[in-house]
Protein backbone atom coordinates (compact mmCIF):
# COMPACT_ATOMS: atom_id res chain seq x y z
CA UNK A 1 0.00 0.00 0.00
CA UNK A 2 1.20 3.16 -0.79
CA UNK A 3 2.02 5.86 2.16
CA UNK A 4 0.29 8.90 2.85
CA UNK A 5 2.26 12.08 2.38
CA UNK A 6 4.82 12.77 5.63
CA UNK A 7 3.60 16.30 5.11
CA UNK A 8 -0.15 15.59 5.69
CA UNK A 9 -1.54 15.14 8.98
CA UNK A 10 -4.56 14.60 8.05
CA UNK A 11 -5.91 14.20 4.31
CA UNK A 12 -9.16 14.98 2.94
CA UNK A 13 -12.06 14.71 0.89
CA UNK A 14 -9.40 16.11 -1.86
CA UNK A 15 -5.97 14.73 -0.64
CA UNK A 16 -5.56 18.03 0.64
CA UNK A 17 -2.29 18.34 3.42
CA UNK A 18 -3.51 20.15 6.33
CA UNK A 19 -2.48 20.42 9.82
CA UNK A 20 -5.44 20.94 12.08
CA UNK A 21 -3.40 21.44 15.20
CA UNK A 22 -4.42 20.94 19.13
CA UNK A 23 -8.03 20.08 19.02
CA UNK A 24 -10.75 18.30 21.17
CA UNK A 25 -12.73 15.05 20.09
CA UNK A 26 -15.41 17.68 18.66
CA UNK A 27 -12.74 19.72 16.58
CA UNK A 28 -12.56 22.62 18.74
CA UNK A 29 -9.12 23.79 19.17
CA UNK A 30 -7.91 24.72 22.48
CA UNK A 31 -8.19 28.71 21.26
CA UNK A 32 -11.79 28.06 20.97
CA UNK A 33 -11.57 28.29 17.40
CA UNK A 34 -13.57 25.20 14.91
CA UNK A 35 -10.84 23.33 13.39
CA UNK A 36 -11.22 19.56 11.47
CA UNK A 37 -11.60 16.21 13.34
CA UNK A 38 -8.91 13.93 13.42
CA UNK A 39 -11.24 10.69 12.66
CA UNK A 40 -11.32 11.31 8.97
CA UNK A 41 -12.55 8.44 6.72
CA UNK A 42 -11.42 7.08 3.89
CA UNK A 43 -11.85 6.61 0.41
CA UNK A 44 -13.34 3.01 -0.52
CA UNK A 45 -11.11 0.74 -2.02
CA UNK A 46 -11.78 -1.50 -4.65
CA UNK A 47 -12.10 -4.13 -2.44
CA UNK A 48 -15.52 -2.95 -1.82
CA UNK A 49 -16.91 -2.56 -5.30
CA UNK A 50 -19.31 -5.07 -4.66
CA UNK A 51 -20.84 -3.92 -1.50
CA UNK A 52 -21.25 -0.28 -4.20
CA UNK A 53 -22.73 -2.17 -6.55
CA UNK A 54 -25.39 -3.68 -3.90
CA UNK A 55 -26.19 -0.12 -2.87
CA UNK A 56 -26.68 1.28 -6.23
CA UNK A 57 -29.33 -1.42 -6.84
CA UNK A 58 -31.05 -0.93 -4.08
CA UNK A 59 -30.98 3.12 -4.88
CA UNK A 60 -32.30 2.65 -7.63
CA UNK A 61 -34.78 0.22 -6.41
CA UNK A 62 -35.97 2.90 -4.13
CA UNK A 63 -35.61 5.85 -7.12
CA UNK A 64 -37.99 4.05 -8.90
CA UNK A 65 -40.30 4.05 -5.77
CA UNK A 66 -40.02 7.50 -5.56
CA UNK A 67 -41.42 8.27 -9.33
CA UNK A 68 -45.21 8.46 -8.58
CA UNK A 69 -44.50 11.45 -6.24
CA UNK A 70 -41.87 13.44 -8.19
CA UNK A 71 -44.09 16.37 -8.33
CA UNK A 72 -44.50 16.72 -4.61
CA UNK A 73 -40.62 16.03 -3.77
CA UNK A 74 -37.86 19.32 -3.36
CA UNK A 75 -35.01 20.25 -6.16
CA UNK A 76 -32.01 21.57 -5.07
CA UNK A 77 -31.63 25.45 -4.54
CA UNK A 78 -27.84 24.85 -4.62
CA UNK A 79 -25.13 22.62 -6.09
CA UNK A 80 -21.67 21.95 -5.33
CA UNK A 81 -20.09 21.28 -9.00
CA UNK A 82 -16.64 20.50 -8.40
CA UNK A 83 -14.10 20.70 -8.79
CA UNK A 84 -12.94 17.08 -8.66
CA UNK A 85 -10.72 16.31 -5.66
CA UNK A 86 -11.27 19.27 -4.01
CA UNK A 87 -12.66 18.51 -0.85
CA UNK A 88 -16.24 18.53 -2.36
CA UNK A 89 -17.33 15.12 -0.19
CA UNK A 90 -16.24 17.00 2.81
CA UNK A 91 -18.28 19.95 1.76
CA UNK A 92 -20.98 17.90 0.78
CA UNK A 93 -20.89 15.60 4.44
CA UNK A 94 -20.69 19.05 6.60
CA UNK A 95 -23.46 21.05 4.69
CA UNK A 96 -25.95 18.36 4.87
CA UNK A 97 -25.60 18.06 8.95
CA UNK A 98 -27.81 21.96 9.07
CA UNK A 99 -30.91 21.33 9.98
CA UNK A 100 -32.36 23.21 7.15
CA UNK A 101 -30.33 21.53 4.28
CA UNK A 102 -31.48 17.97 2.52
CA UNK A 103 -29.81 15.74 0.40
CA UNK A 104 -31.55 13.10 -1.47
CA UNK A 105 -33.50 10.53 0.09
CA UNK A 106 -30.69 7.66 0.38
CA UNK A 107 -28.20 10.87 1.15
CA UNK A 108 -25.96 10.08 -1.92
CA UNK A 109 -23.96 12.20 -3.01
CA UNK A 110 -22.93 12.30 -6.86
CA UNK A 111 -26.37 11.79 -8.83
CA UNK A 112 -24.35 13.16 -12.19
CA UNK A 113 -28.01 13.83 -13.53
CA UNK A 114 -26.80 17.21 -15.64
CA UNK A 115 -23.53 15.26 -17.21
CA UNK A 116 -24.09 11.36 -17.36
CA UNK A 117 -27.77 10.87 -16.71
CA UNK A 118 -29.59 13.71 -18.34
CA UNK A 119 -31.71 11.32 -20.99
CA UNK A 120 -33.18 10.06 -17.50
CA UNK A 121 -35.18 12.87 -17.34
CA UNK A 122 -36.26 15.58 -14.20
CA UNK A 123 -38.77 13.28 -12.77
CA UNK A 124 -35.89 10.19 -12.64
CA UNK A 125 -33.55 13.61 -10.55
CA UNK A 126 -36.46 14.84 -8.44
CA UNK A 127 -37.36 11.29 -7.63
CA UNK A 128 -34.45 11.67 -5.74
CA UNK A 129 -34.79 14.42 -2.79
CA UNK A 130 -36.90 14.20 0.20
CA UNK A 131 -40.74 15.17 0.19
CA UNK A 132 -41.66 18.65 0.56
CA UNK A 133 -44.12 18.42 2.83
CA UNK A 134 -41.49 16.01 5.41
CA UNK A 135 -38.62 18.56 4.82
CA UNK A 136 -41.22 21.61 5.92
CA UNK A 137 -42.03 19.84 9.41
CA UNK A 138 -39.06 19.23 9.67
CA UNK A 139 -36.98 22.86 9.40
CA UNK A 140 -39.91 24.14 11.34
CA UNK A 141 -39.09 27.17 13.69
CA UNK A 142 -36.11 27.59 11.15
CA UNK A 143 -37.03 30.73 9.69
CA UNK A 144 -36.06 29.82 6.57
CA UNK A 145 -37.39 27.53 4.14
CA UNK A 146 -35.27 24.07 3.81
CA UNK A 147 -33.11 23.43 0.92
CA UNK A 148 -32.13 20.73 -1.05
CA UNK A 149 -28.69 20.23 -2.71
CA UNK A 150 -26.12 17.72 -4.17
CA UNK A 151 -22.55 17.40 -5.26
CA UNK A 152 -21.77 16.14 -8.71
CA UNK A 153 -17.99 17.71 -9.23
CA UNK A 154 -17.82 16.37 -12.92
CA UNK A 155 -20.84 19.27 -13.79
CA UNK A 156 -18.16 21.84 -13.21
CA UNK A 157 -16.46 20.00 -16.08
CA UNK A 158 -18.54 18.63 -18.48
CA UNK A 159 -19.27 20.69 -21.72
CA UNK A 160 -22.95 20.55 -20.68
CA UNK A 161 -23.72 20.22 -17.66
CA UNK A 162 -23.88 24.08 -16.90
CA UNK A 163 -26.76 24.96 -19.69
CA UNK A 164 -28.99 22.25 -18.22
CA UNK A 165 -28.44 22.92 -15.10
CA UNK A 166 -29.59 26.74 -15.38
CA UNK A 167 -32.53 25.51 -17.74
CA UNK A 168 -33.82 23.02 -14.87
CA UNK A 169 -33.00 24.77 -12.36
CA UNK A 170 -33.36 28.58 -12.59
CA UNK A 171 -31.86 30.48 -10.06
CA UNK A 172 -29.82 28.04 -8.25
CA UNK A 173 -26.80 28.69 -7.07
CA UNK A 174 -23.22 27.36 -7.30
CA UNK A 175 -20.55 26.16 -4.78
CA UNK A 176 -17.15 26.08 -6.58
CA UNK A 177 -14.38 24.64 -5.00
CA UNK A 178 -10.51 25.19 -5.94
CA UNK A 179 -7.39 23.42 -5.08
CA UNK A 180 -3.38 23.18 -6.13
CA UNK A 181 -3.87 21.91 -9.61
CA UNK A 182 -1.32 19.83 -9.51
CA UNK A 183 -2.04 18.35 -6.71
CA UNK A 184 -5.51 18.09 -8.02
CA UNK A 185 -4.22 16.01 -10.85
CA UNK A 186 -2.42 13.68 -8.77
CA UNK A 187 -5.13 13.00 -6.12
CA UNK A 188 -7.32 11.99 -9.31
CA UNK A 189 -5.34 9.62 -10.69
CA UNK A 190 -4.74 7.94 -7.18
CA UNK A 191 -8.50 7.25 -6.79
CA UNK A 192 -8.97 6.55 -10.25
CA UNK A 193 -6.46 3.46 -10.07
CA UNK A 194 -7.68 3.14 -6.44
CA UNK A 195 -11.00 2.44 -8.27
CA UNK A 196 -9.84 0.64 -11.05
CA UNK A 197 -10.91 3.43 -13.65
CA UNK A 198 -6.69 3.79 -14.46
CA UNK A 199 -4.37 1.04 -15.15
CA UNK A 200 -1.74 3.57 -15.97
CA UNK A 201 1.24 5.57 -13.96
CA UNK A 202 0.60 9.05 -13.67
CA UNK A 203 3.58 9.98 -15.95
CA UNK A 204 1.83 8.21 -18.56
CA UNK A 205 -1.46 9.01 -18.08
CA UNK A 206 -0.56 12.47 -18.27
CA UNK A 207 1.00 11.24 -21.77
CA UNK A 208 -2.07 10.03 -23.12
CA UNK A 209 -4.00 12.57 -22.02
CA UNK A 210 -4.01 14.88 -25.18
CA UNK A 211 -4.83 11.80 -27.20
CA UNK A 212 -7.50 10.37 -25.22
CA UNK A 213 -9.33 13.51 -24.88
CA UNK A 214 -8.95 14.72 -28.43
CA UNK A 215 -12.07 15.82 -29.95
CA UNK A 216 -14.19 13.72 -27.01
CA UNK A 217 -15.95 17.34 -25.92
CA UNK A 218 -16.99 17.92 -29.45
CA UNK A 219 -18.25 14.77 -29.54
CA UNK A 220 -20.71 15.12 -26.56
CA UNK A 221 -21.71 18.65 -27.72
CA UNK A 222 -22.74 16.94 -31.03
CA UNK A 223 -24.09 13.88 -29.17
CA UNK A 224 -25.62 15.15 -25.70
CA UNK A 225 -26.13 11.34 -24.98
CA UNK A 226 -22.62 9.96 -25.79
CA UNK A 227 -21.01 9.48 -22.12
CA UNK A 228 -16.96 9.87 -22.64
CA UNK A 229 -15.27 7.60 -20.35
CA UNK A 230 -12.23 9.26 -21.21
CA UNK A 231 -13.53 13.01 -20.66
CA UNK A 232 -14.84 11.86 -17.40
CA UNK A 233 -11.77 9.86 -16.18
CA UNK A 234 -8.79 10.67 -18.23
CA UNK A 235 -8.97 14.45 -17.82
CA UNK A 236 -6.03 15.03 -15.06
CA UNK A 237 -4.65 18.12 -16.13
CA UNK A 238 -6.73 19.99 -17.99
CA UNK A 239 -9.56 19.81 -15.30
CA UNK A 240 -6.96 21.79 -13.61
CA UNK A 241 -7.54 24.97 -15.84
CA UNK A 242 -10.06 26.77 -13.60
CA UNK A 243 -10.45 29.98 -14.88
CA UNK A 244 -11.76 28.34 -18.14
CA UNK A 245 -14.51 26.71 -16.34
CA UNK A 246 -15.42 29.38 -14.26
CA UNK A 247 -15.22 31.57 -16.76
CA UNK A 248 -17.94 29.39 -18.65
CA UNK A 249 -20.06 29.20 -15.67
CA UNK A 250 -19.93 32.86 -15.16
CA UNK A 251 -21.30 33.25 -18.79
CA UNK A 252 -24.65 30.55 -18.15
CA UNK A 253 -24.99 31.62 -14.61
CA UNK A 254 -23.90 35.19 -13.41
CA UNK A 255 -21.56 35.73 -10.81
CA UNK A 256 -24.02 36.54 -7.94
CA UNK A 257 -24.89 33.08 -8.15
CA UNK A 258 -21.27 31.40 -7.77
CA UNK A 259 -19.40 30.57 -5.07
CA UNK A 260 -15.60 30.17 -5.13
CA UNK A 261 -14.09 28.15 -2.07
CA UNK A 262 -10.36 27.79 -1.87
CA UNK A 263 -10.28 24.57 -0.32
CA UNK A 264 -6.99 25.04 1.46
CA UNK A 265 -8.51 27.53 3.01
CA UNK A 266 -11.42 25.72 3.96
CA UNK A 267 -9.03 22.96 5.63
CA UNK A 268 -6.62 25.30 7.22
CA UNK A 269 -9.63 26.91 8.75
CA UNK A 270 -12.85 25.43 7.88
CA UNK A 271 -14.86 27.50 10.24
CA UNK A 272 -14.41 31.22 8.22
CA UNK A 273 -14.93 29.36 4.92
CA UNK A 274 -17.77 27.82 6.19
CA UNK A 275 -19.89 30.64 7.40
CA UNK A 276 -18.71 32.35 3.89
CA UNK A 277 -21.24 29.33 2.52
CA UNK A 278 -23.68 30.04 4.73
CA UNK A 279 -24.02 33.80 4.09
CA UNK A 280 -24.28 32.92 0.36
CA UNK A 281 -26.86 30.17 0.94
CA UNK A 282 -28.75 32.80 2.48
CA UNK A 283 -28.76 30.10 5.92
CA UNK A 284 -28.94 30.86 9.18
CA UNK A 285 -25.89 30.24 11.48
CA UNK A 286 -24.70 26.37 12.58
CA UNK A 287 -21.84 24.77 13.83
CA UNK A 288 -21.28 21.29 12.17
CA UNK A 289 -18.34 18.67 13.32
CA UNK A 290 -15.58 19.26 10.48
CA UNK A 291 -14.34 15.32 9.76
CA UNK A 292 -12.62 14.86 6.97
CA UNK A 293 -14.05 12.40 4.18
CA UNK A 294 -12.67 10.28 1.66
CA UNK A 295 -8.94 10.20 2.27
CA UNK A 296 -6.48 8.53 -0.56
CA UNK A 297 -3.04 7.53 0.89
CA UNK A 298 -0.74 7.81 -2.03
CA UNK A 299 2.94 8.59 -2.39
CA UNK A 300 4.78 11.51 -3.46
CA UNK A 301 4.88 12.97 -7.05
CA UNK A 302 8.10 12.96 -8.70
CA UNK A 303 9.67 16.53 -8.86
CA UNK A 304 10.01 16.72 -12.36
CA UNK A 305 6.97 15.72 -12.77
CA UNK A 306 5.73 18.33 -10.34
CA UNK A 307 7.50 21.30 -11.72
CA UNK A 308 6.51 20.96 -15.02
CA UNK A 309 2.65 20.85 -14.17
CA UNK A 310 3.82 23.95 -11.97
CA UNK A 311 5.06 25.60 -15.16
CA UNK A 312 2.06 24.50 -17.33
CA UNK A 313 -0.82 25.79 -14.75
CA UNK A 314 1.23 29.14 -14.20
CA UNK A 315 -0.68 31.15 -16.77
CA UNK A 316 -4.06 29.20 -16.05
CA UNK A 317 -3.58 30.55 -12.41
CA UNK A 318 -2.85 33.68 -13.52
CA UNK A 319 -6.09 33.85 -15.19
CA UNK A 320 -7.80 32.69 -11.94
CA UNK A 321 -6.66 35.13 -10.19
CA UNK A 322 -7.68 37.69 -12.03
CA UNK A 323 -11.40 36.77 -11.98
CA UNK A 324 -11.04 36.11 -8.33
CA UNK A 325 -9.33 39.37 -7.31
CA UNK A 326 -6.65 37.70 -5.40
CA UNK A 327 -4.33 35.07 -5.40
CA UNK A 328 -4.89 31.69 -4.82
CA UNK A 329 -3.26 29.55 -1.86
CA UNK A 330 -1.22 27.41 -3.83
CA UNK A 331 0.58 30.63 -5.51
CA UNK A 332 0.77 32.66 -2.02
Amino acid sequence: MESADPASTVTTGGDDAVSPGEESPAGIRSDGSRAWSGNGRLAPSARAEWHRLTRRTVYRTLVMAGRPTYRARMLPGFLIVGAERCGTTSMFHVLKQHPIVFSTTLRKQEVHFFDVAYERGLPWYQAQFPLLVSARLTARGAGVAPVAFEASPYYMFHPLAPERINHDLPGVKLLVMLRDPVERAYSAHANHVGHGLETESFERALELEDSRLEGEAERIIADPSYVSYSHRHHSYRIRGHYADQIEHLEQVFGRERMHVVDSDDFFANPGPAYDQVLNFLGLPAHSPAFTPQNARPRSPMSEPVRAALEEHYRPHDERLTAWLGCEPSWRR
